[in-house]
């Protein structure tokens, strides 16, 4: 029988600071969550990424860490690290600058969520949900205004893990974001107005 997210009363929620790095390390494993991703995909340039693949993602990843920037939250559950959320100004991540389906609806200033990554012991419970509560907790607490996320909307039946690290459409309807604007069949642009 799975265990629902309500029966995990100990989850809790960090952002990455350089003393929960090896909390990451532990979380995503020896290949960087995906394919040596290391969340690293939103911030470079196609080349850029494919170039550093694995270790050098790495590296790059752990370099915005140690500087003091936060690139995102892990949820733990007890002690243990078991998944993580991509969370920041959309400035941060050059790769949504360049798309053409995700590029810019306006010129307000927003937060964007770009990445899940959950550890196969608590996927399918709903912890993308609380994630994204908690993304805009975090972004209500830096003062941010408006959170805005890209998930998948998978058009027939289930999708491997692999392709929802965006997230999927129906966990952000279930966190209160609102579909403001689709230029991909499956690509919603989804806002949260933080109050």
């Amino acid at each position: 029988m799975t265990q629902k997210l309500e029966e995990l009363p100990n989850l809790n929620f960090h952002p990455l600071t350089p003393v929960r790095w090896t909390d990451l390390e532990k979380l995503f494993g020896e290949h960087g969550a995906c394919g040596g991703c290391w969340c690293m995909w939103w911030r470079l340039t196609r080349t850029q990424f494919n170039k550093q693949k694995g270790k050098a993602n790495k590296k790059a990843l752990k370099k915005i860490v140690a500087s003091g920037q936060v690139p995102g939250i892990i949820a733990y559950d007890h002690q243990e690290p078991v998944a993580w959320c991509s969370v920041a100004p959309r400035e941060t991540y050059n790769s949504l600058e360049r798309s053409r389906t995700l590029k810019r609806i306006d010129d307000k200033p927003v937060w964007s969520v770009v990445c899940f990554f959950v550890a196969k012991s608590h996927r399918n419970k709903g912890l993308m949900i609380r994630l994204l509560r908690a993304a805009i907790d975090y972004a209500r607490q830096r003062g941010g205004k408006t959170l805005e996320g890209y998930p998948v909307d998978p058009q027939k039946g289930r999708l491997p893990d692999p392709f929802a690290y965006t997230g999927l459409l129906r966990s952000f309807l279930k966190a209160g974001f609102t579909e403001v604007l689709r230029r991909s069949k499956t690509r919603p642009i989804m806002r949260y107005t933080i109050t």
